[in-house]
């Protein structure tokens, strides 16, 4: 257990606050507890304070990890969203309350033993992937818990399962993936990932626990570190940002952003 790599300490996958009916749904994260915090990023709670007036269109960034998510008034239905290369557009109700949890890079494929890229770029019922966790979430939630009763009755779960997890922890898919988060996702993955694997070792690895190449997860994590920054106006005009970022020119930067993200750079930080 102890020696389960830190990624947490490399890397915080943002996602963006809702800004649409932003008055009348939030969405908020929450840590688990301290034990799983090497495997779980954090829980999430996605839900509406009062119906809003129209259907909710909710944009999923690229973010490098893998989410379980559910209802809360209908958990039976609960799904994972694997890694994806692109933004996602969930159409929802009027009126939800959604909860999840996200996965950091690699760790739902250790703690479940799925291939990742089985999942990638899409999401599944749950219960076609895990059974057992499907059914846990079927029975364990309902409408109107509290965030402190949703985060203890994961953590109790997960907590058990981790228990009886043999992790297969290869030194050389970490130490890859430890330079690729050190170097905020900007390096030549051909040249600058010598960690002892061949590049088609490398790619397996990477496709069974990340879910795609190893280049495409590092150019989630280079456009994440610029989600991070919250680059102004101003850095954006000057042009600074995307040469900081090792981009070409600002056609191709704005191209890889958009498609991450779903809009401009510009309108994604629009003051």
């Amino acid at each position: 257990m102890d020696k389960t790599p830190d990624i947490r300490g490399l890397y915080v996958p943002v996602q963006p606050t809702v800004k649409q009916s932003a008055e009348r749904v939030t969405y908020q994260e929450f840590l688990p507890d301290s034990a799983l915090q090497r495997f779980i990023y954090c829980y999430w709670q996605l839900r509406t304070t009062a119906p809003l007036d129209e259907p909710f269109l909710y944009r999923v960034v690229a973010d490098g990890c893998i989410d379980i998510f559910f209802e809360l008034h209908n958990p039976s239905e609960n799904f994972v969203m694997g890694f994806c290369k692109k933004y996602t557009e969930f159409p929802l109700e009027n009126s939800f309350d959604y909860v999840g949890v996200r996965f950091l890079p690699t760790m739902f494929p250790q703690l479940f033993k799925i291939n990742a890229s089985e999942l990638s770029n899409r999401f599944e019922n749950l219960d076609v992937v895990i059974p057992g966790t499907a059914e846990f979430i079927a029975s364990a939630f309902e409408p109107g818990l509290s965030l402190p009763e949703i985060k203890r009755r994961l953590d109790d779960y997960f907590l058990h399962w981790v228990a009886g997890i043999d992790f297969n922890h290869d030194p050389r898919l970490y130490g890859a993936l430890a330079m690729i988060l050190q170097n905020f996702g900007v390096l030549n993955v051909e040249k600058d990932l010598d960690t002892g694997l061949s590049p088609r070792q490398l790619r397996r690895l990477f496709k069974y626990y990340i879910g795609d190449s190893a280049k495409t997860f590092s150019q989630v994590v280079r456009f994440q570190n610029i989600l991070r920054a919250k680059p102004s106006q101003q850095s954006l005009r000057e042009n600074k940002l995307f040469y900081d970022n090792g981009y070409y020119d600002q056609a191709h930067f704005i191209k890889e952003f958009k498609n991450l993200y779903g809009v401009t750079p510009g309108k994604a930080f629009g003051r």
